[in-house]
């Protein structure tokens, strides 16, 4: 499990008329409609020189992830938070009880990154933001997914994943670490040192993969910190939480042509 139906991104909510959110149903690459949540800034006349695609954990799109969509406009990066789950459950509204296992077991690397393909490109639609540097950020289940983005060639300017497993977690399935030769794009990975379910050896591990790879990296990993911990409810971890949302502005700004 990631986050509670509850959590809250860990930076201050946004107020007054900064930014807008909509609900939009996006098209995937293999025909399947799906929901999803854009965030802009006010000043769309003069489009930011970055987007993100955000991945939500187990749960698929959520409150949370309308919220940090939200917190990426602020900061002056475009921002869509997609959806898995349009090939089985469809386009209806979710109550916070809903039975997400049967619907995450039935989703598929392909289809994944199929959905991620038409946010990126929903994020360069307008003629002014055809060259924006796009960007994936991912959690859990989703930080897994947002790493293998690099190796699909959706021409990103990097990938960011928070406590997402560098293994796969299905036996004889393939996990980031296993295709990092085939990475195009630089990775930020975000790790909690008392996550439960990933061994810091794994991250070590992918550190080292990534690097004999030649891929450009940065590895971080918060010592006490556990799984879910950019999350404003743990409050016992606001540095942490702190210290990565700087991270990832820092790498996206890194990596953004003319930032």
């Amino acid at each position: 499990m990631c986050f509670d139906v509850n959590a809250e991104p860990p930076m201050p909510p946004i107020s007054g008329g900064e930014v807008r959110g909509e609900e939009l149903v996006l098209t995937s690459m293999d025909g399947t409609k799906f929901s999803a949540f854009a965030a802009h800034g006010v000043s769309e006349l003069i489009p930011s020189r970055s987007g993100i695609v955000i991945l939500p954990d187990v749960r698929g799109l959520y409150r949370f992830y309308r919220d940090l969509a939200l917190r990426f406009a602020s900061a002056g990066i475009e921002a869509v938070a997609i959806d898995y789950f349009g090939r089985t459950a469809g386009l209806t509204p979710r109550e916070d009880d809903f039975d997400f296992w049967p619907h995450v077991q039935q989703t598929q690397p392909e289809t994944v990154a199929a959905d991620v393909a038409s946010a990126v490109a929903y994020l360069r639609q307008t003629p002014s933001a055809s060259q924006r540097a796009i960007f994936t950020v991912g959690f859990c289940f989703g930080g897994g997914n947002s790493f293998l983005q690099a190796a699909n060639r959706l021409g990103l300017a990097g990938v960011i994943g928070f406590y997402g497993s560098p293994r796969a977690r299905q036996e004889g399935a393939k996990g980031p670490i296993d295709h990092v030769s085939e990475f195009a794009c630089p990775v930020l990975g975000l790790f909690g040192g008392a996550d439960q379910g990933i061994p810091v050896d794994s991250v070590h591990e992918f550190d080292a993969a990534l690097a004999a790879a030649g891929v450009a990296h940065e590895i971080v990993i918060y010592p006490d910190a556990p799984h879910s911990f950019f999350d404003r409810k743990q409050e016992e971890y606001t540095k942490e939480s702190t210290d990565a949302w700087q991270r990832m502005l820092d790498f996206i700004q890194r990596y953004t042509p003319g930032a």
